[in-house]
């Protein structure tokens, strides 16, 4: 299993992300998430670069692979917009940059004024959207009248050898199905294994799966509890709260309901070794390829070295 590294750009600005970046790789990680929001979910977290602007520069401060975990391509931008800045990511990273996509919350997609779509018109404006970036990278110019995206006499001039990879997110059986069908790999953030096997049985077959888990590194348990509460309390809300709520003032409304001990069911908490290595087991058993852990809290440090020294050469 690969183990990559997962950057948080809800609570990081990017000096900050680039320096974990470069960390990250020494401390033996294998490859990064990033992931693409307008928003944090809660203020606490506070932050939200650009994340184009960050890969770019990710480009200059290490070799390791990058993947958007994910990038929504339908409403904010345009996909023949994302089409043009995957493409030049891929060309900096050397074709290291996988094109992770989802089918977006309203936390980043309604700052336009745009409708937010039901779920079967967002899994259909995601299949229209890579469908015109794949066309976009073939070369050319490109015209397209589709139900939800016109494209004019448009060409990526600056192009990878090879197009990047569109790995795909999903968590109910509709979106697992349309990852199945046309990704080139899968996105997920649960350890469960009933997701994997339904991506594979369904058209996924061998392509890569993707997962990412939170960690709160701290000198304890309750320690990393507490931060994890102050930082991601949002991770407690279940549900489809988190594909409609609007604006990170209805998550911290909705994360009232959310108890400190419930952090302990997504996140590491602490700084014990075999607690890493048991969820890493968890998502292996599952069946996933890769797994991505993000750190919250201001102690990311203290989770590369905990890597470097005990849970890295477990696993090798």
């Amino acid at each position: 299993m690969k183990i990559g590294y997962f950057l948080s750009s809800e609570e990081y600005g990017p000096a900050e992300l680039l320096d974990q970046a470069r960390d990250a790789e020494r401390a033996g990680f294998e490859a990064l998430w990033i992931s693409d929001h307008y928003h944090p979910w809660v203020d606490a977290q506070g932050q939200s670069p650009f994340v184009w602007s960050t890969i770019g520069a990710l480009s200059q401060v290490c070799s390791l692979p990058v993947t958007t975990a994910v990038t929504c391509p339908t409403v904010r931008i345009h996909p023949a917009v994302v089409a043009q800045a995957a493409a030049t990511s891929a060309v900096l990273h050397g074709g290291r940059f996988v094109l992770g996509v989802g089918s977006g919350e309203a936390l980043n997609e309604h700052i336009l004024g745009d409708a937010w779509p039901p779920t079967d018109v967002r899994l259909e404006m995601l299949e229209e959207a890579v469908e015109v970036m794949r066309e976009l990278w073939r070369g050319g110019f490109v015209n397209h009248h589709g139900r939800h995206y016109t494209v004019e006499h448009a060409r990526v001039y600056t192009l990878p050898d090879t197009p990047p990879p569109v790995y795909v997110s999903g968590f109910g059986p509709k979106a697992i199905d349309l990852a199945a069908r046309i990704g080139d790999g899968y996105v997920s953030v649960m350890p469960d294994g009933d997701m994997v096997r339904r991506f594979r049985g369904n058209g996924g077959g061998d392509k890569p799966c993707q997962a990412g888990f939170k960690a709160a590194y701290a000198d304890s348990e309750e320690e990393g509890v507490r931060i994890a509460y102050e930082k991601w309390p949002n991770a407690g809300v279940r549900g489809e709260l988190s594909q409609v709520l609007p604006s990170p003032r209805h998550f911290e409304q909705a994360a009232q309901l959310v108890k400190p001990e419930m952090m302990k069911e997504s996140f590491v908490c602490g700084n014990s070794p075999e607690a890493h290595l048991e969820m890493i087991d968890r998502y292996a058993k599952a069946g996933f390829d890769e797994v991505y852990v993000a750190n919250t809290g201001p102690n990311a440090q203290g989770l590369f070295d905990l890597y470097q020294r005990e849970v890295l050469p477990q696993l090798r």
